[in-house]
């Protein structure tokens, strides 16, 4: 743990020119470039030829998180702006039953101007289904760089989902550096997108079509899909000079007992992970079932913290598939058909993957810990990947290009 806290952020710095940032999407996802990297050699290709890189026998595993309309716009009677960003619910926590929630809820948010709202109650009102509905915000309690806000809205029937989507706006990152437009609303969502939950969207699925799909299915190719709803830490850059005092958001994930049984069927072929959330979920669902052989659950709930896979209790050498089997025979013991809970897991150069063959991902920020998960796969090949991308015209992050990385061991 100590050798991956000491981890000099330096060396994961690279020059991105802003004109290198994708600031809109493709006319077309699948007409996106693709960089390939294998055994040390990298190719370009279309994304749509995705299918003719991949082993017929795979396993593809995507996360289907839909992105929510997490940021909202109030005016002050003086005219002051105040933008209230969603994070995560607190009262009730759990994210789809707050979704559900009618006339009231209370979430974590960041507050843009924050300091010209002192007190009272800001509102907004919309036309929905054909009756006005009024929303009412309440700044509460301050908790580090947040704050809790209470929701409250008339008609009290609504449920929360529908007036976060009809009040709300897609939340663009942060680099792109626009106002959010009409595109956005299916471009900044995969095709595939399912649970209401994220706050960025897990831009490594943006290349996917139906069509690119099918292309897959084709050949064989088996797929699954997983949630892992994406938090606005993923934005947050390593500002520390090491890891060791840097702090990782923890994600909301659920993964089905089918998923347990597909990856148990292909532990020896090849498995393909699409995006860095997708990774997230799956190594922790390994570290997941290490913990529980190590300490015998009371629940069938996911916990993984920053540190689990680096603590010398949680590393005796115990098996993809033991920990895989663990993990099937705890859900089948306590009749539970979706595993969920939260991971906040790090992944560093000098950790070990148990279970991709090969990733599909996008072009992340310098001193991002979305691109040290990439140097512990591929290694310092990162860097001449980067550089070729660079070289060759990729466009980079969210509406950006994309990497199809084989595993580096």
């Amino acid at each position: 743990m100590e050798e991956i806290g000491n981890i000099s952020m330096k060396e994961y710095d690279y020059p991105l020119p802003e004109g290198r940032i994708a600031k809109y999407p493709l006319t077309e996802r699948e007409n996106s470039s693709l960089l390939i990297y294998k055994d040390g050699n990298i190719d370009k290709d279309v994304f749509s030829n995705l299918s003719t890189h991949l082993p017929p026998d795979s396993l593809i595993l995507f996360n289907e998180t839909r992105v929510i309309h997490a940021r909202l716009v109030f005016h002050k009677p003086s005219g002051s702006r105040i933008e209230i960003f969603c994070l995560e619910p607190v009262v009730p926590a759990e994210i789809q039953i707050a979704f559900q929630k009618t006339s009231g809820c209370t979430w974590k948010c960041l507050i843009g101007n924050a300091k010209r709202w002192k007190s009272g109650a800001l509102k907004m009102e919309v036309e929905i289904q054909g009756e006005m509905v009024e929303l009412s915000v309440e700044k509460g309690e301050h908790l580090d760089e947040a704050f809790l806000v209470h929701f409250s809205w008339t008609p009290a029937k609504l449920s929360f989902a529908l007036v976060l989507e009809e009040l709300g706006k897609i939340p663009l990152p942060p680099y792109i550096d626009r106002d959010t437009e009409e595109i956005d609303a299916s471009r900044y969502q995969t095709t595939y997108a399912k649970h209401d939950g994220s706050v960025a969207a897990p831009t490594a699925g943006l290349h996917f079509t139906p069509k690119v799909i099918e292309s897959l299915e084709a050949i064989g190719i088996e797929t699954g899909k997983v949630t892992l709803h994406v938090g606005a830490g993923t934005f947050k850059p390593v500002n520390s000079e090491t890891l060791a005092d840097h702090s990782m958001h923890t994600e909301q994930v659920s993964i089905s007992l089918g998923v347990i049984e597909q990856l148990l069927s292909h532990l020896e072929k090849p498995i393909i992970l699409v995006g860095t959330t997708t990774v997230r979920a799956i190594e922790s669902l390994y570290w997941q079932g290490v913990k529980w052989l190590c300490k015998e659950p009371s629940e069938a709930k996911l916990e993984v913290l920053q540190w689990d896979p680096y603590k010398p209790e949680f590393n005796a050498g115990i098996s993809l598939e033991e920990a895989l089997y663990c993990v099937y025979q705890v859900m089948l013991r306590l009749r539970c058909t979706e595993l969920r809970g939260g991971t906040s897991l790090l992944i560093a150069p000098g950790y070990r993957y148990k279970v991709p063959s090969a990733i599909i991902t996008n072009f992340h920020q310098p001193r991002s810990t979305l691109l040290l998960l990439v140097s512990a796969f591929i290694g310092d090949d990162w860097k001449k990947a980067y550089d070729y991308a660079l070289s060759n015209g990729f466009r980079f992050l969210s509406y950006g290009d994309s990497c199809l990385f084989f595993r580096k061991d």
